[in-house]
Formats: C-alpha cells, sequence, structure tokens
C-alpha cells in the first residue's frame, strides 16, 4: 500500500481532527475513520469506561493495539491525541498514510476543549493541561510529515491549506 493513499490527522484533543478529516475526506471522495468511534466499537464500551475499567496505561495499550491493526485505504484517519504514545501504532500509521499535525497554540486549545474526562483524555494524576501540551507537542512534531499551523483559520482554510501542501509536496489529490 502506497501511504499517500491515506492521510492521518495528529493533534490535540480539539484540535480539529474530526471537524478537518471529515471536510477533508468529503472533499477527496476518502472515507473517514475516526479511531475513537472503531476502539469503541470493538471494545463494546466508551473511552471513557475503558479509562475507568483499565487505567490510562491500559486505555493506551487497547490504542496502540487497535491503531496498528487498522487497514484502510482512501481514507481519512483521525486517531486520539493520545495515539502518539503508542510506537508501534505511529510506525503502522506512518507507514499507510501521510501523517498531518494540527498545531494548535495553547490558548486556544484552552478555549476549545470542554469536558476532558467525556472526550477521553488520558491526564495521569496531578498533570495539568499544559504539562500535557508541552509533553505531547515533541510527539506530534516528530511523527508530522506535514504540520499545519491552524493559528487564525477556519476548518475550510486548513482543508485548502492541507490539500495545496498536499499536492506540491505528493502530487496527489483531486
Amino acid at each position: 500500500m502506497d501511504k499517500r493513499d491515506n492521510i492521518t490527522l495528529i493533534g490535540m484533543p480539539a484540535s480539529g481532527k474530526s471537524t478537518i478529516g471529515v471536510l477533508l475526506a468529503k472533499r477527496l471522495g476518502y472515507s473517514f475513520v475516526d479511531v475513537d468511534i472503531v476502539i469503541q466499537e470493538k471494545e463494546g464500551r466508551l473511552l471513557k469506561e475503558i479509562i475507568a475499567d483499565e487505567g490510562d496505561d491500559g486505555f493506551l495499550e487497547v490504542e496502540n493495539r487497535i491503531n496498528r491493526e487498522l487497514s484502510v485505504s482512501h481514507s481519512v484517519i483521525a486517531p486520539g491525541g493520545s495515539v502518539i504514545y503508542g510506537k508501534e501504532a505511529m510506525e503502522h500509521l506512518k507507514d499507510i498514510s501521510v501523517v498531518v499535525y494540527l498545531k494548535l497554540d495553547y490558548n486556544s486549545l484552552e478555549e476549545r476543549l470542554g469536558n476532558l474526562v467525556d472526550r477521553g483524555v488520558v491526564l495521569k494524576d496531578g498533570m495539568t493541561l499544559k504539562d500535557l501540551y508541552e509533553e505531547r507537542t515533541p510527539y506530534y512534531e516528530r511523527y508530522a510529515d506535514i504540520t499545519i499551523d491552524e493559528s487564525g483559520l477556519e476548518a475550510g482554510d486548513i482543508v485548502d491549506e492541507l490539500r495545496s501542501i498536499m499536492e506540491k509536496r505528493f502530487g496527489l489529490l483531486t
């Protein structure tokens, strides 16, 4: 499989992976895969229930396993923000897709985020949202083939910019 057959969007919760992913998939005629929903379907539980039952580490193992087993083509993939902790998952996603980091500054992130528990955000005891942001950012940057800075952009603008970059860099997209 050519990695250009899929696009994976990574970034913090509320960075717009699902919103942008759906728009991008519609414009490309691709499928949209929300991996959090795939996890819930395969596990038969909500993300917050998996975290409550298995703990943070157990959830990360489930997330890593399901992402590393993902088999799709012509899809925009939106994994959870913590996917970057799963080495095997990220190696697989990089093999099957172009990985795009949706970079959101901390202040915008704080404004957008609602209830972290309902979102299924893995936050270790004593860790603040700022700590999580600072911990994850280097991972997102390391795994990204493309980084889109979302500052001042609307979802449609981000999709247009991403399509333009991918066309220039990979010569794909319709």
